[in-house]
């Protein structure tokens, strides 16, 4: 919101709601070819690709969804990372002073992170995962009503910050270069925001019938996003009406509150339990990239890969996670925009 202002922020957000909400009502269409109740099953996105387009499409858009499911398991990897170490900054900064020198390695929680994703890779499917979502699914809601209420109360104590219709003013906040670069980079956190998209006909798939499974999809598809859309208006037009142009990229672990420490130590352990969950979604498209075989090398190359295949794809992750953050931040980059065109991209064709 700092980078965007109070115009263009807000319209960014419900620009991207609209248009994925729209799309995704299109994609859930595709999950059964032809009739909507008793069509042929497509089990996955790129199922869906071959079914409707075939040929390199099916290459082009498989190719820029693993991207995208790469690109978000390093940001959440390095997310998670940042809120962990955040923790023990917060209590630092509690007990010895707010100078002090409260830097934190985040190697290691990435490392810690990795091990705790290899455990949970074992479990088979989406179905043995229900519990794993709504757990992060109430963190989720728990950290942003912190970030919230935290935000709504240093705005009406003592607003920290100048704030602009257009956001961060050149030559004042930033140079020419760094609005540019840091407006992109907005851009890229909104559509970021709302990528499940692309797991969206996966996601589908574990759903009953009656009623037709796009029926069902779309009206998640609507209450998810109107919902999620209400807390990001609320944590970024807050946010930034509580520290303005300087307000930090995470307020959680920006350290825009430093107290009570507490509940941000709550909220940002919410967040790194969210995300155990939202990388577990998220990557288990990754799992079926191996191609049919008889029955007993099925069942061999199953074992094979719940023990040592999966957790070397979730290993990838973690090792470019442990890359520095502005070769991270790059690759996050341009997995959200390579997510924007490739979903649009089926749908509307």
């Amino acid at each position: 919101m700092a980078q965007l202002g109070w115009v263009a922020g807000p319209i960014t957000l419900l620009l991207f709601a609209a248009i994925t909400f729209y799309t995704c009502g299109l994609l859930s269409d595709c999950y059964r070819v032809g009739d909507p109740a008793t069509g042929k099953r497509n089990y996955t996105y790129t199922d869906a690709v071959k079914s409707y387009l075939g040929g390199w499409h099916v290459w082009f858009c498989g190719f820029c969804q693993y991207v995208n499911m790469f690109g978000t398991g390093i940001g959440y990897t390095i997310t998670a990372s940042i809120s962990a170490a955040a923790i023990n900054k917060s209590n630092c900064y509690h007990w010895r002073g707010h100078g002090t020198d409260c830097s934190q390695n985040t190697s290691a929680y990435i490392i810690g992170f990795g091990v705790l994703q290899a455990l949970f890779c074992q479990l088979p499917n989406f179905h043995q995962l229900w519990w794993l979502s709504i757990i992060a699914a109430v963190m989720s809601f728990s950290y942003a009503a912190i970030a919230v209420g935290l935000s709504l109360a240093q705005t009406i104590m003592d607003p920290l910050g100048r704030t602009t219709l257009t956001g961060t003013v050149v030559g004042v906040d930033v140079d020419a270069t760094q609005k540019v670069w840091l407006t992109f980079q907005a851009l890229g956190n909104v559509a970021f925001a709302y990528s499940y998209a692309i797991i969206l006909i996966e996601i589908q798939d574990t759903l009953r019938s009656p009623p037709p499974e796009n029926a069902t999809m779309r009206r998640a598809t609507a209450a998810g996003i109107s919902t999620t859309t209400g807390f990001y208006l609320l944590c970024g037009c807050l946010g930034y009406s509580a520290f303005g142009n300087a307000a930090p990229g995470n307020i959680l672990t920006g350290f825009g509150f430093y107290e009570p420490y507490w509940l941000v130590d709550v909220a940002n352990a919410c967040i790194v339990v969210h995300l155990v969950g939202g990388f577990q979604v998220f990557c288990q498209p990754l799992r079926r990239l191996h191609p049919g075989r008889p029955r007993l090398a099925q069942d061999l190359r199953a074992l094979q890969d719940q023990v040592l295949i999966r957790p070397r794809r979730s290993a990838l992750v973690y090792t470019l996670g442990l890359i520095p953050y502005g070769y991270g931040g790059i690759m996050i980059y341009y997995s959200r925009f390579g997510l924007s065109e490739v979903q649009l991209y089926l749908k509307i064709l």
